[in-house]
């Protein structure tokens, strides 16, 4: 039986592509929306098929805001339910805070719901921790300047001072830029994971030093959907939490040694 919704806007992350990593509930809403608009451009049509037969499914890569909302708001407003479905996490990247103030502004009920982002599904894929006891224990999200302007405060190179994991979204146009300002802090051979359409049948995960990441990704002719991490934490190491050390008191567990 059709779980159908209250007249409102679903904002769902979609996370990075694989349907497997849909979150429950964006699953229970895609299945229950009467009309679902999703980001074309970096969402895969397989995730469609969760939809109701019945379902309007409108892409929006060629929209504007202003048509996406107004879309929205007659939709809501003609008492159906509405999920907006957009890559990865939506508190990542989205653009959805203009979406939100717009809502807001019409009085449109939403809600949020998170999704799994790539820098998660990057470092399940290449089965590392990015936090290792010893050696990182800070995981940074980030982006180099380009048509969407970074703040002073959050240029690359005073971030990649921190030598922290560093995970770098929507940089692949300016990649040899990001590749000089990292290797200010970060040494030469530093592992950079290259990760292409992560969840996506066409997926690339790959491992080169920081010195070499410009010329993979010229070699490999990537331009979109590129995600970089960069961190200690992929070449190989031991350590080991004290969470689960035998000698370590905590709330649940009493020292045995």
């Amino acid at each position: 039986m059709i779980n159908y919704l209250k007249p409102a806007v679903y904002i769902v992350g979609a996370g990075p592509g694989d349907p497997d990593l849909l979150t429950v509930k964006a699953q229970r809403l895609l299945a229950g929306a009467d009309l679902v608009l999703f980001a074309d451009s970096l969402v895969p049509q397989q995730i469609l098929d969760i939809c109701r037969p019945d379902a309007q499914v409108i892409g929006t890569a060629t929209k504007t805001l202003d048509e996406i909302i107004g879309t929205i708001i007659e939709a809501v407003q003609s008492n159906k339910s509405v999920v907006r479905l957009h890559s990865g996490d939506v508190s990542l990247y989205s653009a959805i805070h203009e979406q939100i103030e717009l809502l807001n502004a019409s009085n449109i009920p939403f809600e949020i719901i998170p999704g799994v982002s790539a820098f998660q599904a990057a470092a399940a894929k290449l089965k590392v921790e990015l936090t290792v006891p010893d050696l990182v224990q800070s995981i940074i999200l980030t982006r180099v300047s380009g048509r969407t302007k970074v703040p002073n405060q959050e240029q690359l190179a005073s971030l990649a001072a921190h030598q922290a994991s560093l995970c770098l979204y929507l940089s692949a146009r300016h990649v040899a830029s990001a590749q000089n300002q990292l290797l200010q802090h970060y040494p030469p051979q530093t592992p950079v994971a290259i990760c292409f359409r992560v969840g996506w049948p066409d997926e690339k995960i790959f491992i080169v030093p920081l010195e070499k990441m410009a010329e993979s990704t010229h070699e490999q002719k990537l331009l979109r959907t590129t995600l970089y991490i960069i961190s200690p934490a992929l070449s190989p190491v031991s350590g080991r939490s004290h969470l689960y050390d035998a000698k370590y008191n905590h709330l649940f567990r009493v020292s045995t040694q």
